[in-house]
């Protein structure tokens, strides 16, 4: 099969973790197409591996060439959350997400990584034990399946946070009212047969809120057609993945509100 046939299936994916890495959609899929240039450009550097483990050990190598800024230091940002998440070296957040958002076993992990199979195990314990420890925020779920809002509120409310669901577009609007959130978890389909998305713009045009995408198909949300969400997970979700990505979207939530104060503040 020839190289293009056989990566092609797991791009969609990949846009997805690039941009759990990056924290945006335009810098996820930036280093996403960086990479399959260079695969075009030169197909055999790409490595002798089954085509999604060498696509995503590919995308990484790729990546970390075209870094020109440092990690940003823990001392930076305050809060728990963001001190645990910049306090990971590269390789232990990479590990951490590979198993417990893409679905790769540890064996895998360490082909992808380059590394020995026990020093991953080691780096995903330690990984999931630093970004298991969250700042408590509000967070507003849109799911209008009864069962699937109660394991994400039991969930949520594991990890530390404060949780209200809404199960139509109307009644998130309220919601959000009531009590500003500090994160949203939205369903693409509600059960007024509105859409989540159309509920998250609504909110969007009041609010400054980092938001999560619930569905059963994600690859249709990347497939590189107009405005597409940053953050997705997958039905069904397992509690580590979970707590990975809202772990990783209030790290860039924090980041993104320290710099604008940082810029805000006068010049002395």
């Amino acid at each position: 099969m020839p190289l293009a046939e056989s990566i092609a299936p797991h791009v969609p994916h990949l846009r997805r973790f690039a941009r759990l890495l990056t924290g945006s959609q335009a810098g996820g899929d930036a280093a996403v197409e960086r990479a399959l240039q260079a695969v075009a450009a030169d197909p055999s550097t790409f490595p002798r591996l089954p085509p999604r483990v060498a696509l995503y050990r590919f995308f990484l190598t790729t990546h970390a060439r075209n870094q020109r800024e440092p990690a940003p230091a823990p001392d930076l940002f305050g809060g728990t959350a963001a001190r645990s998440l910049a306090a990971l070296t590269p390789e232990g957040r990479q590990a951490f997400f590979l198993v417990s958002v893409e679905d790769f076993t540890p064996g895998e992990t360490a082909q992808i990584l380059g590394l020995p199979e026990r020093r991953v195990a080691t780096l995903i314990a330690e990984s999931g034990a630093e970004i298991g420890r969250q700042i408590a925020t509000d967070v507003l779920v849109i799911e209008d399946e009864p069962l699937i809002a109660l394991d994400l509120k039991h969930m949520l409310e594991g990890l530390g946070h404060r949780v209200a669901v809404a199960r139509t577009h109307q009644d998130a609007l309220k919601a959000a009212n009531v009590k500003r959130p500090g994160l949203v978890l939205a369903d693409i389909r509600l059960a007024d047969g509105s859409s989540g998305l159309d509920a998250v713009n609504d909110l969007l045009r009041s609010l400054t809120v980092p938001v999560v995408f619930v569905t059963a198909f994600p690859e249709r949300l990347t497939a590189g057609r107009g405005p597409e969400p940053t953050f997705l997970i997958r039905k069904p979700f397992r509690e580590e993945a979970l707590a990975a990505v809202v772990s990783q979207v209030l790290f860039f939530d924090q980041q993104a509100k320290r710099r604008g104060a940082r810029s805000a503040s006068p010049t002395p």
